[in-house]
């Protein structure tokens, strides 16, 4: 139950039809090192093989009973250096303010499930209000469907870490497809929150698609480098489904959302993984301390940051207008055309992406993106005939080096008269 000190902030996505498909509901753009990115690569999904041998064949999983001892075992696949959580816990014991946070696609913002109170995102943040009935614990759902690391980095100052946050979830192993972009991103993602000032504990979650389709491998390198607790649905329900032991329709509506039994299963594992945590709180003496490793990948994303028409002015704009939103409660000051025109701008920069809209309503078009005069990546907004309005983002240049530059966006040929609603530039 919720104290009189509580608090629920949610950055849930207004419409949430974006979190009712696989992945970033669309393309993401894929770059090499130090190079810029040309046309976007086609997403390179990773399924993971089942292990068949953890199971007990023969066996039904009975949902009704909660998380087994082997699903749990699997589920754990790494506990981590525990001095940041515990430090949480013990703030919380003290009845000091204790923000959790989660940040992930449409799983966390709790698609498919009954109501956001049985999300796997409100389960554990209802761990900690049960665990400390005398605490001061706030909470932040992060979660949008359809978002991937690559625009997690761009927006987790704004809508998370601007919260203060005492120990955060991440959550994009299923949105995430590309096995080199999204090492980056995740990389950078997960090394900005755990640098923030307020010393974050961060926990890995990996989710998974019916067919075991995961990026949680990538992801597990990330987790693997700074000793970080790593906890994996796919692990846990993954090798049942392939075995026969569990019906993958009794735990989601579709071929990757949970439903509330799936997950209440993500919420028993977080739960039982917290309380092993608390339970050892008097042994775990470590004071946490800033963090100070070494990137696992170049960290091209460190400083990302997502700019709107409220925090950056075109040099030229001709036939675009700011809206002050366009379709996401979470992202203002949007620059939108109905019939063609183009946008400037100078910037100064390593890399640089495009958040945009794509529409079903067939008055959309493609718009190109050239950067000092040279065309880099194309922006495919017309997506007539698909499940339904989205934001996509485009990734254009990746290098080392900060460098300024002359960034135009216009209509490719056959697109004079199209719209676009360009959300945001994703630059660092």
């Amino acid at each position: 139950m919720k104290n009189n000190t509580s608090k629920y902030i949610s950055i849930i996505a207004a419409a949430a039809l974006c979190g009712a498909i696989f992945t970033g509901c669309g393309e993401n753009g894929s770059a090499a090192e130090e190079t810029t990115a040309s046309e976007v690569q086609s997403p390179v999904a990773v399924t993971t093989a089942a292990d068949v041998n953890a199971v007990d064949l023969g066996v039904p999983v009975d949902l009704a009973s909660g998380v087994s001892d082997k699903m749990y075992g699997r589920a754990i696949m790494n506990e981590g250096n525990l001095a940041r959580l515990a430090n949480a816990m013990k703030k919380a014991q003290n009845g000091e303010k204790v923000t959790v946070g989660v940040i992930g696609g449409s799983i966390t913002q709790g698609s498919s499930a009954s109501s956001t109170s049985n999300c796997y995102a409100s389960l554990f943040y209802s761990w900690w209000l049960e665990k400390f009935p005398n605490g001061n614990i706030e909470f932040v759902n992060a979660g949008i469907g359809g978002t991937n690391s690559y625009l997690g980095v761009h927006r987790v100052d704004d809508q998370l870490l601007v919260y203060s946050p005492d120990v955060v979830i991440v959550e994009f192993s299923v949105n995430d497809t590309d096995k080199t972009m999204n090492k980056y991103s995740y990389d950078s993602l997960v090394r900005k929150i755990l640098s923030y000032e307020s010393n974050p504990a961060v926990m890995l979650l990996f989710t998974t698609m019916e067919d075991g389709t995961s990026l949680q491998e990538v992801h597990k390198e990330i987790g693997a480098a700074y000793d970080l607790p790593m906890i994996s649905y796919h692990d846990a329900v993954y090798p049942e489904v392939a075995a026969g032991t569990l019906s993958w329709k009794d735990i989601s509506p579709d071929n990757i959302h949970p439903n509330d039994a799936g997950h209440s299963i993500i919420g028993q594992i977080l739960s039982r993984y917290l309380d092993s945590v608390y339970d050892k709180l008097d042994t775990i003496t470590e004071e946490p301390s800033a963090f100070t490793a070494e990137g696992y990948t170049k960290d091209y994303f460190a400083n990302a940051k997502m700019y709107s028409a409220a925090d950056i002015t075109a040099t030229s704009s001709e036939g675009f207008e700011v809206v002050e939103k366009d379709f996401y409660d979470q992202f203002h000051n949007n620059w939108k055309t109905v019939s063609g025109g183009s946008l400037t701008f100078d910037v100064e920069c390593r890399n640089f992406g495009v958040f945009f809209m794509c529409t079903t309503d067939g008055k959309s078009g493609t718009y190109e993106v050239y950067v000092d005069g040279e065309r880099k990546g194309k922006l495919e907004a017309d997506f007539t005939g698909g499940w339904g309005n989205y934001g996509n983002t485009k990734q254009i240049t990746l290098t080392n080096e900060v460098a300024k530059h002359t960034i135009e966006i216009k209509p490719a040929e056959g697109s004079e008269d199209k719209g676009i609603t360009i959300l945001g530039l994703m630059i660092s």
